[in-house]
């Protein structure tokens, strides 16, 4: 496994395009492999965040190593290296139960249903829309992801819900809306093998569209 850093450069005319477009995005990563990866080594995830000083960052994880050169062109600066890409299986490989870790994961919290005037028929896909229903989603599911999100001194969840946005773009002569979250916070291995499996083959919905790439970085 990779794991890449991409600086966009918001001045460029192809970055507009890709930032408003999660599919455009979606499309311009995948060019970056000669191959599709076999369901068997994992898959391609990506997220775009902005951090303390203000750029515009692209990660992606992804089981082999990408070239980037079409994105630099587009919306990076042509005559700087704007990316970088490291082996990641060491770092997965050194996950232990007990270690804390602080973490960042955009993600589509949703849920399965059908429309309260309908009883039977195929059930769709809903948006959590309240910041507790998206903090619930994301506790739900720490167990089997292989971490517990740790106790801030409040006694409350360590867990910060950031950057809630309705996304909404065309697909196949239809419209696709999805609600992304970015959520920060700490935790604490529970599962060394299954933290493995949410880090490569992410987290949730959506994974196309910028959503399920889960982090980790030294605690403060």
């Amino acid at each position: 496994m990779y794991l890449s850093r991409f600086q966009i450069n918001p001045r460029r005319r192809g970055a507009h395009k890709l930032l408003s477009s999660p599919q455009a995005l979606h499309a311009a990563v995948m060019s970056g492999f000669p191959r599709q990866p076999a369901a068997t080594e994992g898959r391609v995830l990506w997220r775009v965040d902005r951090d303390r000083r203000h750029r515009i960052l692209l990660y992606v994880a992804s089981p082999s190593a990408p070239d980037f050169t079409h994105l630099v062109e587009q919306a990076g600066w042509p005559t700087v290296q704007t990316w970088d890409t490291r082996r990641y299986d060491d770092f997965l490989s050194s996950l232990q139960n007990g270690q804390r870790w602080a973490f960042r994961l955009t993600a589509n919290p949703a849920r399965s249903g059908r429309p309260k005037k309908e009883d039977d028929g195929p059930t769709k896909r809903y948006g959590h829309v309240t910041v507790d229903q998206q903090r619930q989603w994301l506790l739900a599911r720490t167990e089997r992801a292989g971490f517990r999100v740790l106790t801030a001194g409040t006694g409350e969840p360590d867990l910060i819900v950031r950057e809630r946005e309705t996304v909404t773009f065309p697909r196949k002569g239809s419209k696709v809306t999805i609600r992304r979250v970015c959520y920060d916070g700490r935790l604490e291995v529970t599962d060394p093998a299954a933290l493995r499996q949410t880090l490569v083959r992410g987290l949730g919905h959506a994974k196309a569209y910028g959503c399920g790439l889960l982090t980790l970085a030294p605690i403060g």
